[in-house]
Parts: structure tokens; C-alpha cells; sequence
């Protein structure tokens, strides 16, 4: 999967691309710590694995040989699944990890 990094930076602008940066590690943290708790449902769960599936798999909704098109698709399945994901989560647990990862832990 490539990612146009030029149309990403023009999209977001300068200063929410570099705020996404220095974010980056602690929603990776977090991403990984919901997946990991026992608390969480298997469903939300498996909208992770799609989305996972969907990225590593050869079958895509717009082929990736279509210049922009193609690997904009994957970067919105890969949003909007993790976007559902977090809703999918109990906001409580959501919210304990968050608060534990900005206090360093």
C-alpha cells in the first residue's frame, strides 16, 4: 500500500499533520492496548481483523494500480474501521488507557 504523502500533507495541512505525527505513537498504543484487554468484546475485535484482512489481501474496492484512487481507498477503510473500533469499545476502558498513557504508563 502506498500512501501519496504530498496529497496527505495538502489535505491535512501542515500543523494537523505534524499534530497526527506526534500523536501517532499513543493512538498506536492505544489501538493495541484495547485489542489486547480481556474487557473488550471479540467484535470489536474482528472489525480490526477486517480491517487488517482488507489491507493485506488482494482484493480492494478501487485497484491499487489506479494512481491516487487506489491507495485512497485503503487509507479510508483503514479510518473508518478504526474509527468504529474505538466506538465499538466500552468508552469507560477507552478512557482508562487513554488517561494511563498520558500519564506515562
Amino acid at each position: 500500500m502506498a500512501i501519496n504523502a504530498t496529497g496527505a500533507i495538502k489535505s491535512l495541512g501542515w500543523g494537523r499533520f505534524f499534530q497526527l505525527l506526534v500523536h501517532l505513537p499513543s493512538f498506536l498504543k492505544l489501538f493495541l492496548r484495547l485489542v489486547k484487554d480481556p474487557r473488550v468484546n471479540p467484535v470489536p475485535k474482528l472489525v480490526v481483523l477486517g480491517v487488517l484482512a482488507y489491507l493485506v489481501l488482494p482484493v480492494d474496492l478501487v485497484p491499487d494500480f489506479v494512481p491516487g484512487l487506489g491507495q485512497a481507498d485503503d487509507v479510508a477503510v483503514l479510518l473508518a474501521g478504526l474509527k468504529l473500533f474505538l466506538r465499538l469499545c466500552p468508552p469507560a476502558i477507552v478512557q482508562e488507557h487513554v488517561k494511563s498513557i498520558a500519564a506515562g504508563k
